[in-house]
């Protein structure tokens, strides 16, 4: 079985709400998953025009459906790439994640902001990596 460890050595910074290093050991599995924005069912941006909260729950809502199709969880994710069009949702983008990952180990991340997302009107988008054991 596959296992994690999430840490942040003590010659770097300790970070707030992500891991620098998350390791993972023994026979497992690695799932990426694409790039996720904040798109309904239906193929539609959530939310009023603009509104990177609505936006940034569903795109987590997305990454759980896509995590839940493999048989894993947010507490498999070993890592996130986010992409924003305005770091300045930074906050809102910290506040909604924290609702869906396991904050006593949060994954590796990092955080970009970016010109443009391929939605025209798209705010944010979020890739992922998860690790499991052979047996999810």
């Amino acid at each position: 079985m596959a296992h994690l460890r999430f840490l942040n050595p003590p010659a770097l910074s300790k970070p707030p709400t992500y891991s620098h290093v998350v390791e993972i050991t023994g026979p497992g599995k690695i799932i990426y998953i694409a790039g996720q924005l904040g798109l309904g069912v239906d193929g539609r941006l959530v939310g009023e025009s603009g509104d990177f909260r609505a936006q940034a729950k569903q795109t987590f809502e997305n990454l759980r459906g896509a995590l839940a199709a493999v048989g894993a969880t947010f507490d498999q994710v070993v890592k996130l790439n986010s992409y924003l069009t305005d770091i300045t949702h930074l906050a809102i983008l910290r506040e909604v994640r924290d609702e869906f990952i396991n904050t006593k180990a949060p994954p590796a991340s990092t955080t970009l902001q970016i010109s443009r997302l391929a939605h025209e009107r798209a705010l944010i988008e979020i890739e992922a990596v998860a690790a499991l054991p052979l047996t999810a």
